[in-house]
């Protein structure tokens, strides 16, 4: 179970500055702007990414494929002390990352959430299956960027909200 104070994240203000920290749940129902990190984890071979399918015990954008790991820093924690955390609660492994980038986008959720973001997003290599949480991913696979970018045209619903802004909009950035 989820402790209180693990579910407060950074609050961000007009100049990217933390301004104090919220309720998770309460930032997807108001649209508060928040901090957020996106990982993607590459094979060695650069040529496959690895992707993860949401738990269906997610509040929101449950069973929809996603990017290798994402999540929120919690209160004192640093983009990317919470990239690794995420890495290993959700995949099961480590790995080097770097952040090449960050952006911020606003979009509503099918189910009324609102996703209100300055995600942070980070790359790293690694080759072997990962050991999935249950309680967090529900399946997993590698798969090309052009296989990717492929079925997000032809199944948009089927992935999130952000991992389709970063495809699109920021593909020349992570890869």
């Amino acid at each position: 179970m989820i402790k209180k104070k693990e579910n407060r994240i950074p609050l961000i203000g007009k100049k990217n500055q933390i301004i104090g920290f919220e309720n998770k749940e309460k930032i997807h129902i108001e649209g508060l702007l928040h901090s957020a990190v996106s990982v993607f984890v590459f094979n060695t071979k650069n040529n496959m990414l690895m992707l993860q399918k949401r738990s269906s015990k997610k509040y929101h954008s449950s069973l929809l494929w996603t990017n290798t790991s994402c999540s929120h820093p919690r209160k004192n924690e640093s983009v990317l002390t919470a990239a690794h955390r995420c890495l290993i609660e959700e995949m099961g492994f480590d790995c080097f990352l770097e952040q090449k980038f960050y952006f911020t986008y606003h979009e509503l959720l099918n189910n009324g959430l609102i996703e209100n973001e300055l995600d942070h997003v980070f790359v790293g290599y690694y080759s072997l299956p990962p050991i999935i949480n249950s309680k967090e991913v529900d399946n997993w696979k590698w798969i090309t960027l052009k296989e990717l970018i492929k079925d997000i045209n032809i199944s948009p619903d089927s992935y999130t909200i952000w991992l389709k802004i970063i495809i699109k909009d920021h593909l020349n950035k992570i890869n």
